[in-house]
C-alpha cells in the first residue's frame, strides 16, 4: 500500500508496510500514482502528454523512472506487501499479564469546574474521593508484582486534580523509592495538574521526582477562561500562567508538556499555540475535545476543514521557527522516520487494559482513565488483580487488524488502530472507529512527516 500527497511544496510518497518515505518530482509522483492501475504504455502516454512542455520528461526518463520503481520494489521500499497481519494477535499475546504503567487517580475531585471535562469534573460519574496511602501503596505493589522482567515502570498521578491530595503523592513516591532497588525496578513519575495549587513545594518536589509534568492550559485567555473556570464561574488563566512560567523555568524548559484542549469555540487553535509560545512555553500539545454530538464544546463537521488547515499552518510555523533557530515541540508531530515505534507498538496500540491500567481511589482497576466509571470495564482491583478476564480479553484481542475500517487506511501503522476509549464512546465498541478522530489523525501524520522530511532536506 502506498500513500501519496503534496504538502509544503513537497511531493511525498509513503510506503505503508516498509515505512519508507520518498520525496519525488512531479512526473515521478504521477507515475507512482498510476503504477499499479495502468500499463507502462498507458502511463508513458499520459506523462508525455501532461508534461509535454517539460524537456526533461522524455521517453528515456520515464523508462528510467520505471526501473527505479522496480528497484525500490525489489528492495522492499515501495509497494511492499503486508507481512504483519498474521503476527498481530501473537505479538500482543506475548505481553499478556505484564503491566508496565499505572494511572493513579489520586483524587476524584477537582478545584475547577470545566464543562468539557470527560471525567465529570473529576468525579468520573461517581462520588468525590481521594486515594489513601494504603490503596496507593497496594497499587505500586501490584505494579511491581505484575511487571515481569520490565525495569522501567511508569506511574502518572492523575485526577481530578492530584494536588488536592499532594501529601499522599509525596508519601507514595517515597515508598516507591524505598522498594525500587530491591525490586530491580525504576519508577518514572508524571504529574498532571491544572496549576491552581502549584507552589514552591510542588515545583521542588516535581523537579526532583517527576520525569515529566503535564500542565493544563488552553491558550488564549478568553478561550481558556470560557471552560476552565472555578465553581464560582471565574476563569483560572490569570492564576495559573505565572505559576506555570515559574514551574517551566525551574525545569530549565525541559520534561514538561503544556497540554491544551481545543473545542468548537476555538477550531483556530493555532492562535492558542501562538499564545503559549509568546508566554515562553515550547513543549506543546493541543488535543481535540471528544464529547457527545450536540454538546456546545464538541467539534462539528463545519469545524473539520478549519482544524485540518490549522494543522497544516502549524507545520509551516514549526518549520519556519526551526529554520530561525527557535524550534518548539508539538506532541502529535513527534515522529522518527528512521526508527520509530517497533512493529509491536504499531500493531498493538497503547496497551490499555493489558500493559496499562487506571486505579481509582478505591483501588479498582480499569483499562485506562477514560473507562473509569464504566462498570462493565472494571477489571478487578489492586488486591486481587484482574478478575474480569472477559473484559481484559476484549482489549487483549484488540489491534489494528481487528478493525475492518482500518484495513485500507494508509495511517493504520502510525495510529495502531486509534484510541479504544474514543472508539467505544463513539460507536459502543472498543473495536469501533471514531471517524472524526481518524480525519484529524491522518492530517497530523501528513504534516508530521512533511515537517521531518523538510528538516532532513535542509540538513543535506
Amino acid at each position: 500500500m502506498v500513500h501519496s500527497y503534496k504538502l509544503g511544496g513537497l511531493n511525498i510518497v509513503i510506503d505503508v508496510y516498509s515505512g519508507s518515505v520518498h520525496v519525488v518530482d512531479e512526473a515521478t509522483f504521477d507515475v507512482i500514482e498510476m503504477y499499479e492501475k495502468s500499463t507502462h504504455e498507458e502511463i508513458k502516454a499520459f506523462i508525455l502528454d501532461k508534461y509535454s512542455s517539460d524537456p526533461t520528461v522524455t521517453d528515456e526518463a520515464i523508462d528510467e523512472c520505471f526501473e527505479q520503481i522496480e528497484e525500490l520494489k525489489s528492495e522492499g521500499k515501495l509497494f511492499c506487501e503486508d507481512t504483519f497481519e498474521s503476527m498481530a494477535g501473537d505479538l500482543k499475546a506475548k505481553s499478556a499479564g505484564v503491566v508496565k504503567a499505572l494511572c493513579l487517580h489520586i483524587a476524584h475531585t477537582c478545584n475547577l469546574n470545566c464543562s468539557y471535562c470527560f471525567a465529570s469534573q473529576g468525579k468520573y460519574h461517581g462520588e468525590r474521593a481521594v486515594m489513601s496511602f494504603e490503596v496507593g501503596k497496594q497499587a505500586l505493589d501490584f505494579l511491581v508484582a505484575n511487571s515481569g522482567s520490565r525495569t522501567n515502570l511508569e506511574v502518572d498521578f492523575f485526577g481530578g486534580e492530584p494536588l488536592m491530595n499532594f501529601e499522599v503523592v509525596k508519601e507514595l513516591v517515597k515508598y516507591a523509592r524505598s522498594i525500587e532497588k530491591a525490586a530491580h525496578k525504576n519508577f518514572r513519575f508524571t504529574l498532571t495538574t491544572n496549576g491552581m495549587l502549584v507552589d514552591d513545594d510542588v515545583i521542588e518536589f516535581a523537579n526532583k521526582e517527576c520525569s515529566n509534568v503535564v500542565l493544563s492550559l488552553d491558550g488564549r485567555k478568553e478561550i481558556h477562561d470560557k471552560y476552565r473556570v472555578d465553581y464560582a464561574g471565574r476563569g483560572s488563566w490569570e492564576q495559573i500562567v505565572p505559576k506555570f512560567q515559574k514551574f517551566v523555568k525551574a525545569r530549565e524548559g525541559k520534561n514538561y508538556y503544556m497540554r491544551g484542549t481545543f473545542t468548537h469555540a476555538n477550531p483556530d487553535f493555532l492562535e492558542d499555540i501562538k499564545t503559549m509560545l509568546e508566554l515562553g512555553f515550547t513543549e506543546l500539545s493541543m488535543e481535540p475535545v471528544v464529547g457527545p454530538e450536540g454538546e456546545p464544546s464538541s467539534l462539528t463537521m463545519e469545524d473539520l476543514p478549519i482544524v485540518l488547515e490549522q494543522y497544516e499552518k502549524l507545520a509551516e510555523l514549526m518549520l519556519q521557527r526551526h529554520r530561525e533557530g527557535r524550534p518548539f515541540t508539538f506532541y502529535h508531530y513527534m515522529i522518527d522516520l528512521k526508527g520509530g515505534p517497533c512493529i509491536y507498538k504499531r500493531i498493538s496500540g497503547c496497551g490499555s487494559g493489558t500493559e496499562y491500567m487506571a486505579v481509582t481511589p478505591w483501588g479498582d482497576l480499569y483499562p485506562c482513565h477514560q473507562f473509569v466509571g464504566e462498570e462493565k470495564f472494571r477489571l478487578g482491583d489492586v488486591w486481587k488483580g484482574v478478575t474480569n478476564h472477559d473484559a481484559q480479553k476484549e482489549f487483549a484481542d484488540c489491534n489494528v487488524y481487528t478493525r475492518p475500517e482500518c484495513r485500507d487506511c494508509w495511517a493504520k501503522l502510525y495510529c495502531s488502530g486509534g484510541c479504544a476509549a474514543n472508539a467505544y464512546h463513539a460507536t459502543g465498541s472498543v473495536n469501533g472507529v471514531y471517524k472524526y478522530g481518524c480525519e484529524l489523525f491522518r492530517k497530523r501524520m501528513e504534516c508530521a512527516i512533511m515537517l521531518e522530511v523538510a528538516k532532513t532536506l535542509d540538513e543535506e
